[in-house]
């Protein structure tokens, strides 16, 4: 390449004349000279030297040096001027098209679906036949055939599986409210096992299920594995205690008796009461201590599934989602009851999905379908074999009465507020032996109690009005609860663990610190509401909203012209 420089003037190969060039004389000039003929004009001086002089041996093989060289220029400009027509022609030529192979059809063809419609398509035989799964992103060309294959599809839309056809198939939904669609599986999902409720990713035409993502958000709801809670760490509430478990467990340790009585076990259960009484505390323990009575009995540990949920985490603003959330929630208990598993589900603040229907049947009112999801559901469980349903709610007398009558809420159990026995009881779980007390633990218990459950002054809370023109006062003590009790005894760990960080060596819990801790708790607790409103605070007493007036804070009367006081 570098010698095609030493040509003729301007680097060209210079053209003859009318006639054969001359050529130049051996006695001429320098041998050099003969490098600047062109390859025309060489040939002839070789022809008139071979003519005249005989042949010379440099000059041929000078002649044949520029000749080979002249046909290496020519290949590779051939080649570029074909790399270049092949660059233009694809350029020119039209997209290709990717589809998801449904299923083989016959030999050296396939259903495949582009763009949502169907092609039974030719297959290259040069294609391995393991390439070709259902499932598989596939390369169609002009004529529609498919020449090459590049696995499952990375990416699509996910879906929640719904129901699990006969079949293999899949209905899936989506959370927004979609219609379902039935799909198919990919051959890699084909032989795994599915449930209802399993989240899946189908391929972009939204035909195969191809990769299975997890089980969503509904696992986020469960408690699967519950701390040991026996009945000895719930106090005050022995009446609620006995009922439960005269209700559940007798019907498991005696099941031939039961059996021979034909008496009709119980389905589901309502905890009612004021709010931090232990409500959900029951439901917790009620699991725990029937799996510890189920080993005692048969000698067969199956663990507990307690599913915990509050009311409004179910509603939803798209219209169907809120009942698809009551199935989804039933069909979880029943996929844990079929492997075995104790499983409850429990709804707290169960009046504000399961409240009492209007006469109004419109669109906008929810629990007009909701009530008769949920009865559907539970009349689909059978009793204490399948799932055992507890409600907990502060206002009972808000729930339908469709979901409350037997056959369905077949017990209502009472959760009270703990007296004063039951207050000491409660203390007493909180405080215990082993945390650094300045004084006896019971005489602790002794003057936090009293202090409490005192009916002074000091201690007057609400005040209420009834009907009928006759007032009373409610004291701390008549509004406690285990709630309440807890947070006095960790109110005054607080106090003492400041009083050791400033005097920099341990400090013990002193009386003082829970009287402080009592009063305080009662001038700061979120759990009672800031203003006078009756209905408020009627969700946190026992009384009958038709038999009361009003009920609004203790307001001391104004002493030596100072104005009135909220007593705390």
């Amino acid at each position: 390449m570098a010698r095609s420089e030493k040509r003729g003037s301007g680097g060209k190969d210079q053209k003859p004349g009318p006639g054969p060039a001359k050529a130049p004389d051996a006695a001429a000039g320098p041998e050099a000279d003969i490098e600047h003929l062109s390859a025309l004009q060489l040939c002839d001086f070789v022809r008139m030297r071979l003519q005249y002089q005989g042949a010379d041996g440099p000059d041929v093989s000078l002649l044949r040096d520029r000749v080979e060289e002249l046909e290496e220029i020519q290949d590779e400009a051939r080649t570029a001027v074909e790399q270049l027509t092949a660059a233009v022609e694809k350029l020119r030529a039209p997209a290709l098209r990717l589809g998801t192979l449904i299923q083989r059809v016959g030999e050296g063809r396939g259903l495949v679906c582009v763009g949502g419609s169907d092609y039974v398509c030719n297959v290259d035989p040069a294609l391995p036949e393991d390439r070709l799964a259902a499932g598989t992103r596939v390369l169609l060309n002009e004529a529609f055939a498919v020449t090459d294959a590049f696995g499952l599809d990375k990416s699509g839309p996910v879906v929640k599986i719904a129901e699990i056809l006969p079949d293999g198939r899949l209905r899936v939904g989506q959370e927004t409210g979609i219609s379902d669609a039935v799909v198919i599986r990919s051959a890699a999902i084909g032989k795994e096992k599915i449930k209802a409720g399993t989240e899946v990713r189908l391929d972009a035409n939204q035909r195969v299920a191809v990769e299975i993502i997890g089980m969503g958000k509904r696992l986020d709801r469960s408690l699967a594995n519950i701390a040991p809670l026996p009945w000895t760490a719930i106090g005050g509430q022995e009446e609620a205690v006995r009922a439960i478990r005269d209700s559940i467990e007798l019907p498991l340790l005696h099941q031939d008796l039961f059996k021979r009585f034909k008496h009709n076990v119980p389905k589901g259960f309502l905890l009612y009461g004021p709010p931090g009484c232990g409500k959900t505390l029951l439901g917790k323990a009620t699991a725990h201590n029937l799996r510890v009575q189920i080993r005692e009995a048969t000698g067969v540990d199956h663990p507990e599934f307690f599913l915990s949920i509050k009311g409004p985490e179910i509603l939803n603003m798209w219209l169907g989602e809120s009942e698809r959330q009551v199935r989804d929630l039933f069909a979880q208990c029943r996929e844990k009851a079929a492997e075995g598993h104790l499983a409850f589900l429990f709804i707290d603040e169960a009046e504000s999905v399961l409240g009492t229907r209007s006469g109004a049947r419109g669109g906008s009112n929810i629990l007009s379908t909701l009530v008769p999801m949920f009865c559907t559901e539970m009349d689909g469980l059978e009793a204490l074999k399948n799932v055992v349903v507890i409600l907990a709610s502060n206002r009972a007398d808000l729930i339908d009465p469709a979901i409350l009558r037997p056959g369905r809420i077949d017990r209502k159990i009472r959760v009270k507020r703990p007296d004063e026995a039951a207050g000491r009881e409660i203390y007493g779980i909180y405080l215990t032996d082993d945390l650094p007390l300045a004084e006896p633990r019971l005489d602790l218990i002794d003057a936090v109690v009293r202090a409490h459950y005192a009916r002074t002054e000091e201690n007057r809370f609400l005040e209420v009005s009834y009907r009928s023109g006759r007032r009373e006062h409610l004291y701390r003590g008549d509004l406690a609860s285990g709630a309440i009790i807890a947070a006095i005894v960790e109110r005054a760990k607080e106090y003492a663990i400041g009083r050791s960080i400033a005097e920099k060596r341990e400090m013990p819990i002193t009386r003082r610190d829970l009287l402080d801790a009592l009063a305080k708790e009662y001038r700061e607790n979120d759990v009672f509401p800031p203003n006078d409103i009756t209905e408020d605070w009627l969700k946190l007493t026992d009384f009958n909203p038709e038999n009361v007036v009003r009920l609004s804070p203790y307001k001391a009367a104004p002493q030596d012209g100072r104005p009135s006081g909220t007593a705390v």
